[in-house]
């Protein structure tokens, strides 16, 4: 995986290079980032230059506080949360709980967005902070073709590194005054532990066979899981 210096976005980067079944994952066809409403103007002639599509997983709320507009790459709007994200915070929900709520009540638009995926145009899959529903989407593209797990889950480990240090001070001094007696709040908007996302695979496998078994079961045909493979493996 190769980190990204777009100019205003956080938390940019390519998954190309990860060691998948029959070769590895080709570079420039699936990138992931946090939010894009600040990007500057050069950072968006780069984003132009390489991406053909991106996929915004953020909900009408959150598009609407922090509006995007690159010109040139179309865009999906596909929010994976059913509820606020404010409730996960009121609920103390933890990071292994989030993602299993993602799985069982948003499985036909993480297959949406895998499907624009394996149409094999270049593309930015963004949220607003680009680690818990890009990362499950992300997770879930790579290991349905094969990626080596250890890898997948240091992509994942990867976001808590490359957000902004002081925002993630601010915004933890802000979640432990507003929800004193929560349990999970700093961890759900700042940290992304491999352990997560390594029981998480393994929930997958437990309970759908495989990460492809899971897309299969949420709508995704076998022909379009062989067109992912073709969009984002290389052989060699």
């Amino acid at each position: 995986m190769t980190i990204l210096d777009i100019d205003g976005v956080n938390n940019v980067r390519d998954v190309g290079g990860i060691p998948a079944e029959g070769g590895r994952i080709r570079s420039g066809v699936l990138l992931r980032s946090g939010q894009l409403s600040g990007v500057t103007s050069a950072g968006a002639a780069v984003l132009q230059g390489s991406i053909q599509h991106i996929v915004d997983l953020r909900d009408g709320e959150e598009v609407a506080a922090e509006p995007t507009e690159i010109e040139g790459p179309e865009t999906t709007h596909l929010p994976l949360f059913l509820g606020s994200v404010r409730s996960f915070f009121e609920a103390d929900t933890s990071l292994d709980d989030l993602y299993l709520h993602l799985l069982e009540e948003s499985g036909e638009r993480l297959v949406e967005a895998i499907r624009i995926i394996a149409a094999g145009e270049p593309t930015l899959v963004h949220c607003t902070v680009g680690k818990d529903r890009t990362g499950v989407t992300v997770a879930l593209a790579l290991s349905a073709v094969g990626a080596d797990r250890e890898a997948v889950i240091a992509d994942y480990a990867l976001t808590e590194s490359q957000l902004p240090v002081q925002r993630s001070q601010r915004i933890a001094e802000y979640l432990r005054s507003q929800h004193p007696e929560a349990v999970h709040a700093v961890a759900l908007a700042t940290q992304s532990p491999a352990p997560v996302m390594r029981n998480l695979l393994e929930q997958i496998d437990e309970r759908w066979g495989s990460a492809a078994g899971y897309l299969r079961a949420k709508g995704m045909t076998d022909a379009e899981l062989t067109s992912l493979k073709k969009a984002l493996v290389e052989e060699g």
